[in-house]
């Protein structure tokens, strides 16, 4: 999509009358694969810079390649590990460094299978850091500016696990669950300052993210097949959302009822009994 095929005005962009800077700035975490990249691509056909934060340094180089010869934008990158305490606080103090931020793309995370007490500690405290401290560590140096700008917009990468009880993945729901409840208490918070907070929450998306040895085991099929996003979608109903102020956006027709269902306190109980069910048949 090219810059303003649906509006004139990228989101995390003020008017133009207000304009801050010339060329826009886009942090986004979890870069290197998945829906981080596609972030990146789309960013940059929007005409964003782009600062990149990853583990993988030369899976950074090779997207940022593919970017800059199809688009004229700067690349930034930023190796870093976001369970680290040394590496997040270099991130934090390189969102503090720039005059402004327009977006931060909070995407970074990962998942984890096992009953909560035998999934180790390390993993478990590495989960809360990277979906939940990192994310607010982050937005917390970035507002600041933005909210004395009076533009700007972070988008903190949730899941539609966070509307479901979901046993083998407790860290992980809770992560994401508390993800939702943030985003839309910052929103609140942020009303009218020209700040803008989004919570994306994906269902099943065609990502690397089960192809870690904790998903060895897993396998798309048992997923139907109706279920099951692509990266490029999701990302552009986010971008088109935010454009909106939409705070909550679940893509997918199908999602969006899944959602609805899970948030209600009438089907609550017949959800947990399907996800129980379900459960005991996998053990």
């Amino acid at each position: 999509m090219a810059p303003g095929d649906d509006d004139p005005v990228a989101p995390g962009l003020p008017p133009a009358e207000k304009k801050v800077s010339e060329t826009p700035i886009a942090m986004i975490t979890g870069a290197s694969s998945g829906l981080g990249a596609e972030y990146a691509r789309q960013l940059a056909s929007r005409g964003y810079n782009l600062i990149l934060v990853a583990r993988r340094r030369e899976r950074m180089q090779a997207l940022a390649e593919e970017i800059t010869a199809r688009y004229p934008v700067q690349i930034e990158l930023l190796p870093a590990d976001l369970a680290d305490s040394a590496d997040i606080e270099k991130v934090e103090c390189r969102v503090k460094e720039l005059p402004a931020l327009n977006l931060l793309v909070n995407n970074a995370g990962f998942g984890t299978q096992g009953r909560y007490y035998r999934v180790s500690p390390e993993k478990s405290n590495a989960m809360v850091t990277v979906h939940f401290q990192v994310a607010q560590r982050l937005a917390r140096a970035a507002l600041p500016a933005m909210v004395v700008q009076k533009h700007g917009a972070i988008i903190n990468v949730a899941s539609l696990a966070a509307f479901f009880p979901l046993p083998g993945g407790v860290i992980y729901v809770a992560t994401k669950a508390a993800l939702v409840a943030y985003s839309e208490t910052l929103g609140m918070e942020l009303k009218d300052s020209g700040v803008h907070v989004q919570v994306l929450c994906p269902g099943f998306t065609y990502t690397e993210f089960h192809s870690t040895s904790e998903y060895q085991d897993f396998r798309h099929s048992k997923i139907p097949r109706f279920m099951w996003g692509q990266s490029e979608p999701v990302v552009r109903e986010s971008l088109t959302a935010l454009q909106r102020n939409q705070v909550i956006c679940i893509p997918g027709r199908i999602n969006k009822l899944l959602a609805f269902i899970g948030r209600s306190q009438l089907a609550r109980p017949l959800v947990r009994g399907v996800i129980l069910q379900f459960y005991r048949r996998r053990r």
